[in-house]
């Protein structure tokens, strides 16, 4: 007679996680601590989500600005928060206010909402330029032969300060090229951060030098559907 399974522990997921984070990060000469874990937390249940905030994570993901501040509203002082979907300009204005970090910008017109938003509040998320590595259609984000001038034109043009890059490679390709051309790219470009990695391939995402990761269906089970 088989065993009955054991209940999905997202607890344990999280300490898992992170050892495989460490493990990673030493292998190729870096400090574990130098890579941040990102809990991408949209669509999640709370009673999944509880155990990991209660674990000691910080840092969340979340991919809707109305769904962040539903599920965060009344908890925002415990966290940092990240916009890591896609951002109507629309909700420029919520998610300047909510959010500590949005990681999708990719648009001349998001850019000049978010800089008119960001003046109006008298405050600025830190900000992450989405490139699409894989020039794929149906996915945001800028494609690499345009991310150069796009930094400079958040830069210069917006005066916004472009803190990261993030990327999400095809899922039928190898990530290791992506991960080493977003790499490429926030160097030639003085761009420190490198978000990048998902729960398949964040181990060698930090090999590529990634400066957060993030992880979901590792960390909390499938995601529930929308």
């Amino acid at each position: 007679m088989s065993l009955p399974e054991s209940p999905f522990d997202p607890a344990a997921a999280r300490a898992e996680v992170l050892a495989r984070i460490a493990t990673a990060a030493r292998a190729c000469g870096r400090d574990p601590a130098d890579v941040t874990l990102v809990a991408v937390s949209k669509q999640q249940p709370w009673d999944r989500v509880a155990p990991v905030l209660a674990a000691g994570q910080t840092v969340f993901g979340e991919n809707r600005v109305q769904e962040a501040m539903e599920r965060w509203g009344d908890r925002r002082g415990e966290i940092e928060l990240r916009l890591i979907g896609p951002l109507q300009t629309n909700k420029a204005r919520e998610a300047v206010a909510f959010f500590d970090v949005i990681e999708s910008l990719d648009r001349d017109r998001l850019a000049r909402a978010l800089a008119q938003e960001a003046q109006k509040a008298g405050r600025c998320p830190r900000l992450y330029v989405q490139v699409n590595t894989g020039e794929e259609e149906q996915k945001a984000g800028v494609v690499p032969t345009e991310a150069d001038a796009f930094i400079a034109a958040c830069r210069d043009a917006y005066g916004l300060a472009v803190e990261g890059l993030m990327c999400i490679p095809p899922a039928e390709e190898p990530p290791g090229p992506h991960f080493a051309l977003l790499a490429r790219i926030a160097a030639r470009n003085g761009v420190a951060k490198l978000s990048m990695g998902m729960s398949g391939d964040f181990e060698t995402a930090v090999r590529f030098g990634a400066t957060s990761v993030r992880v979901g269906s590792a960390l909390f089970g499938e995601r529930a559907k929308a």
